[in-house]
């Protein structure tokens, strides 16, 4: 409906009509929404005295009706002060209202809806209105109600909601159940509420992450150093637990030794342990010193396999992948790809790292079934680890 200026006779007070007809009901509820919060019906009225018009969620207001399914006549006036209470209205409450956004009047499920343009981002005072709450109960079959409704706005503080009149006993009987409704929490009780939910669901998640971790160890966890190693650090030991839980502690010597050897013995099976321009490399990261050009230089391995496929000494050879691939094959690589992250693991600051890092790229290098062979001659260079 458009909206109708007018002037109540005597008193000066300007009343704008921003709804006037018929709207439908269904379980005897009609709403005001403004952009808030989703909502229930019990938080509406929490803390109030009045059960017909629950405004205590910002932004919201709740509206019973007499009529359980049907039509009633309604409209929705702003004022700009308060309007006198009518004799003719046989129920009236009071309650504070504050837009939280653009306003709108919906029946049920927001199969129909009027919007309340008209209504500012400031503090009103709400009064809603009503005569013939128990006739509209007793003829509903019928659909023959004179059950009508208004719902008055006008700007005002907040104050406690208000039952100015109370008549039916429709409308006592939804004052005694808001009055048995506990107040909705406050902003930081909601808050904490959603933090402390939060929480929990993270420690939920936390714990079913840690089962599926156990399960997937056969019940007994790596240590946390190696489990915060992560990575290709766990690959190893989902190759041979044993070996990768002798290396973790083997201590940071035995672990430093292992890297460079797992380093080496992958440049030297990709072919690319005595070329001269690599062998230096292999010599500064047996001495523990920087690492030569172009190695030293920052490059991405992408660059550094460059000068390896352009030198004819160095061989071409295509090995199977140790891991499927997205598309569940087995694809082929360049083993002398594999090897060359070995070279840059053996200089990780961590010396676990470096020798798990490095063995699993020899691991990769090695190719796909014969990370046996790779394991068996490190427990021979290192007897420790058997």
């Amino acid at each position: 409906m458009m909206s109708v200026d007018r002037i109540l006779g005597g008193r000066g007070t300007a009343v704008r009509t921003l709804m006037s007809g018929t709207a439908r009901v269904d379980y005897g509820q009609l709403y005001v929404e403004s952009g808030g919060d989703s909502f229930d019906m019990d938080e509406c009225f929490g803390g109030q005295v009045n059960g017909l018009c629950g405004g205590a969620v910002p932004g919201t207001l709740f509206l019973m009706t007499g009529t359980h399914v049907g039509e009633v006549d309604f409209a929705v006036e702003l004022h700009d002060r308060p309007p006198p209470v009518g004799a003719e209205w046989e129920d009236v409450v009071e309650v504070s209202f504050r837009p939280a956004g653009p306003a709108t009047l919906y029946v049920w499920a927001h199969e129909d809806s009027w919007p309340l343009d008209e209504l500012e981002p400031i503090d009103y005072r709400v009064r809603y209105c009503a005569v013939g709450m128990d006739d509209a109960r007793e003829v509903e079959a019928s659909r023959t109600t004179r059950e009508r409704y208004v719902l008055q706005f006008w700007p005002a503080p907040p104050e406690p909601d208000l039952v100015v009149r109370q008549t039916s006993e429709h409308a006592a009987y939804w004052h005694r159940y808001a009055r048995k409704q506990p107040p909705p929490p406050t902003a930081e009780e909601k808050a904490e509420a959603l933090r402390r939910a939060r929480e929990e669901q993270e420690r939920t998640a936390a714990q079913a992450r840690l089962e599926d971790e156990e399960r997937r160890w056969g019940g007994r966890l790596p240590s946390d150093e190696l489990r915060q190693l992560g990575g290709n650090a766990l690959r190893v030991l989902g190759l041979d637990r044993p070996l990768g839980e002798a290396v973790a502690e083997a201590g940071p010597v035995v672990q430093r030794d292992v890297a460079r050897w797992a380093a080496r013995r992958a440049f030297t099976e990709a072919g690319l342990a005595d070329v001269d321009w690599i062998a230096p490399a292999l010599t500064a990261m047996d001495r523990g010193e920087p690492l030569p050009s172009p190695f030293g230089d920052g490059k991405p391995l992408w660059e550094l396999l460059q000068p390896v496929l352009a030198d004819d000494r160095v061989p071409k050879r295509v090995i199977s992948s140790l891991i499927l691939a997205l598309d569940g094959k087995r694809h082929n690589k360049l083993q002398q790809a594999m090897a060359l992250p070995a070279l840059f693991a053996a200089h990780e600051e961590n010396p676990l790292k470096a020798a798990l890092e490095a063995l699993w790229a020899g691991v990769q290098t090695f190719g796909h079934g014969r990370h046996g062979v790779l394991f068996a001659e490190l427990r021979e260079a290192f007897p420790v680890l058997a």
